[in-house]
This record gives structure tokens, sequence and C-alpha cells, in this order.
């Protein structure tokens, strides 16, 4: 397996997703948002940053560039496609995964370490986690607050597509724990067949213990365990 990371004008965080990937031994190349090739056997990934300096709504633009398309043939023949931050909200406004992010309900930037619990194990990228551990991974965005209509929210729920919620450190899910005013604490959310991922946390960025932590670097192990390929 190999990564394809993608890079939309204004996207900052390839580097960082290509380091983390590296560091459970998973190469990746670089893919410039006009291009249209996706191999079958990449994982796919939407990095973070501003995408076309977040004009109109954060995605909204970059949602219409030539590679999208590639990325949606490309989950819809099965394959593995996690959008992060940024690229969780332009895979919102792509149509690829429900509800939207609006602004933090502080009207604040928010940098901070979280802690997420994995309420879902039925996809590549949960079904490793161990769902009794907190995993403590950074956020850094202004429009992170999840929000769908109460039918979206309970379809999720029932259908076991809420991929993780915001909790505290012992892994209780409280309105304390929750930095932006997520519905039901939601930190990530999978498409129907479970191969897209949302989420607005950055694994990247803790994936280096000199770095404050390596805990995101169970989300990409756990990837690699659901194709059969040893981790690093």
């Amino acid at each position: 397996m190999r990564a394809a990371v993608l890079v939309f004008p204004g996207t900052w965080s390839d580097s960082d997703c290509v380091y983390a990937l590296e560091q459970v031994g998973v190469p990746s190349r670089r893919v410039w948002h006009r291009e249209t090739r996706i191999d079958p056997d990449e994982l796919v990934v939407l990095a973070g940053g501003f995408s076309y300096g977040d004009y109109l709504r954060c995605g909204a633009i970059a949602r219409f560039s030539p590679i999208m398309s590639a990325v949606q043939a490309h989950a819809a023949r099965g394959g593995l496609v996690i959008g992060i931050c940024n690229g969780f909200q332009i895979l919102c406004e792509a149509g690829m995964l429900p509800g939207v992010l609006m602004r933090n309900a502080s009207l604040q930037f928010r940098c901070q370490d979280v802690h997420l619990r994995a309420d879902s194990l039925a996809s590549p990228f949960t079904q490793g986690l161990d769902p009794t551990r907190a995993l403590r991974v950074p956020i850094s965005h202004g429009e992170g607050n999840y929000f769908a209509d109460d039918a979206t929210l309970d379809r999720l729920e029932a259908t076991g597509r809420v991929a993780f919620r915001y909790c505290d450190a012992s892994g209780a899910v409280t309105p304390e724990a929750n930095p932006n005013g997520s519905l039901r604490n939601i930190a990530g959310v999978l498409n129907e067949a479970g191969n897209v991922l949302g989420m607005m946390p950055h694994p990247e960025r803790a994936c280096d213990p000199r770095l404050g932590g390596d805990d995101g670097n169970a989300i990409w192990r756990s990837v690699l365990g659901a194709v059969g390929v040893s981790a690093r």
C-alpha cells in the first residue's frame, strides 16, 4: 500500500501527512489538485490547510478541482479515502460525507490537544483501535463544529458511522470535552460503505514522541492491518 496525499492551493499539512505515513512504513506521493490519476491500491489523504483560502466556505472551491472526480470514482470502487480537517470539509462539500462543518461555537480558532474515542470499529480506519482508550490528538481549526439534522445524526448513530467522538482523558464523552460545539461530540464520520472517513483532529501531528505523542499512528496502523500489511 502507498498513499496519495492531495495538495490544493492553500494546503499546508501535506508534508506532515507524508512524514506521519512514513513513520508507519507507508510510502507516499503528493498529488497536485489538477492531476486526475489515483491508483487502485492507494490510500487517498486530503490533508489539512486552507484550500483556496477558505473563500466562500471551507472546501467549497476545492470540491470542483479535477482530482476530486478521481477521488469520488476511487471511493465508489471501494478505495480508501481520509479527509483531515480541511479535507473533511472538502469531502462534505463534495457530498461524499453527510453534514457540514460550521464556525466553532466559541467563534474562536482552536489549536490544542483533544482526546478522541473510537465509537465504531466497523471501518478500516478504526478496526484496529481500542475503544476503551482515549487517543490524544491535536486540533487546529476555526470551523470544526459538526452539524447535521436530527434524522441524519440518528442514521449515522444507527448504522455505526460515527467514527470518533470528543471525550476526556478517561474516555468519557462530556460537554466539557467538546472543543467546538459539534453535535453529539462528533469528531469524525464515515460514509455508508465505511471506506471514506472525515475527521477534524490531526492524527498526522501525533506521530512521533519527540513531537509530543504518537497516538495518531494508531489510525494509520489500523488501515494497514485492515489491508493485511504490517506496520513499521
